[in-house]
């Protein structure tokens, strides 16, 4: 059985995309997945180093990572993207490309993001210093229904990775394996989570 998928976060800069995916690799990792994290600013340094900040740019900033996505998901690994992506259409364009794609929203207010913003961003934007700027000279586009929505200004990162596993769970692409470790041959603890239905017996 393929169990690859795409999981993609979108949100504002300062949302929580980077942490929160750094933990679900990890976890993903420790239930047996392969798993490949590609987060925005690295992506922007390697893949789309040509690109700039216009909508088009934006457009084809997507459009390449999800490209990359679904060569990863059809091939049997989890893809994580933790990237602003602000554009509806083309976080829908490349759901239409890939079976698995579980799309998490994270939510905060403008508000609690300014009162983060530790490398000052936000108040350079405001101040007119950084055109373009997602969120205060851009627009961002929320989901309309995204599998995830995940306030990271109420939910800590560790309800916000439960809900992201109970989605994937959801879809058969994680399972529970619920069985004491004097009685498993295994290994697994109680409640730990495996990739894939295959890797488990039948319940």
């Amino acid at each position: 059985m393929n169990s690859g998928c795409t999981v993609w976060f979108t949100g504002l800069s300062g949302s929580g995309k980077s942490t929160l995916s750094k933990v679900l690799a990890q976890r993903l990792r420790e239930a047996g997945a392969r798993v490949e994290v590609l987060d925005g600013d690295v992506v922007r340094t390697r893949l789309c180093k040509d690109l700039g900040f216009t909508h088009g740019d934006r457009e084809e900033n997507i459009r390449r990572i999800g490209f990359v996505c679904e060569l990863l998901s059809r091939n049997g690994v989890i893809a994580i993207v933790a990237a602003i992506s602000p554009y509806r259409t083309s976080r829908d364009e490349v759901r239409s490309r890939i079976e698995n794609f579980v799309e998490v929203y994270m939510r905060c207010p403008m508000e609690v993001l300014i009162q983060r913003d530790v490398k000052g961003l936000y108040k350079k934007a405001l101040a007119g210093e950084i055109p373009l700027f997602t969120g205060i000279s851009d627009v961002y586009e929320p989901p309309l229904k995204p599998e995830v929505t995940i306030d990271s200004s109420t939910d800590t990162p560790g309800e916000g990775l439960a809900k992201i596993l109970d989605a994937l769970e959801l879809r058969g692409l994680l399972q529970r394996k619920a069985v004491p470790l004097a009685d498993s041959a295994t290994g697994l603890r109680t409640g730990e989570w495996v990739h894939g239905q295959s890797q488990l017996p039948p319940r």
